[in-house]
């Protein structure tokens, strides 16, 4: 009840104080956006974490990410995710399985090569402080969509490096109390990455089973 309680709160709490488009988060995003809009593929370290403090879950896989485009290949503890733009393959070595579905742009906001411009379209976001992160001075911006009613997240928090705009970490706060961060090191740029990187080949895996869902 109490975790209910404090949710139900939290998400009201937002509503009201970011009923409201601050000129100076949406100039520090805008800095942001247009930084990767200039970048044709990147490669990057990524650390993502699945977050419940009233449930004790603190769980931290850490990984390394490929993008390029629309597209994207992660590499994580005991998975790895396909994206080609329009099909996303999630292959868990363990099982040596794939499972195969359809990418639907408009429900992956988390995905990597649509976080930076997440705030253009369906959110309110207000500049909140300066922080460090990763021992960057970091400005703390928050995204909170204009629909929460049917939307999964109430919150992105998002961390932008003042010295050059890049994102350097975010965090989604979902209704259920769980908090999904992700945060981005050891960025690199100028790599030449094929379309072929981001799809899964059976070949290279021999005896894969595949679960299509589409």
């Amino acid at each position: 009840m109490k975790k209910t309680t404090l949710l139900v709160i939290s998400v009201l709490f937002a509503s009201i104080v970011y009923g409201q488009y601050d000129e100076k988060a949406r100039s520090i995003l805008d800095a942001m956006s247009t930084r990767y809009s200039k970048i044709n593929s990147y490669k990057a370290k990524i650390i993502s974490s699945l977050i419940n403090e009233s449930d004790g879950i603190n769980e931290e896989m850490t990984g390394e990410i490929t993008v390029k485009g629309d597209k994207f290949r992660l590499k994580l503890d005991g998975q790895e995710i396909y994206n080609d733009g329009s099909t996303v393959w999630t292959y868990l070595s363990e099982a040596n399985e794939v499972n195969i579905d359809n990418y639907n742009s408009e429900e992956e906001i988390i995905s990597p090569s649509k976080i930076y411009n997440a705030y253009k379209d369906g959110y309110k976001y207000v500049h909140l402080s300066e922080s460090t992160v990763e021992g960057l001075n970091c400005d703390e911006i928050d995204l909170v969509p204009e629909n929460a009613k049917d939307n999964q997240f109430f919150k992105i928090k998002m961390f932008i490096s003042q010295k050059d705009r890049s994102l350097v970490s975010w965090v989604m706060f979902e209704k259920s109390g769980n908090k999904y961060k992700y945060t981005i090191n050891d960025f690199k740029t100028g790599m030449t990455v094929t379309d072929s990187y981001f799809k899964f080949n059976t070949t290279e895996h021999p005896g894969v089973e595949v679960v299509d869902l589409r």
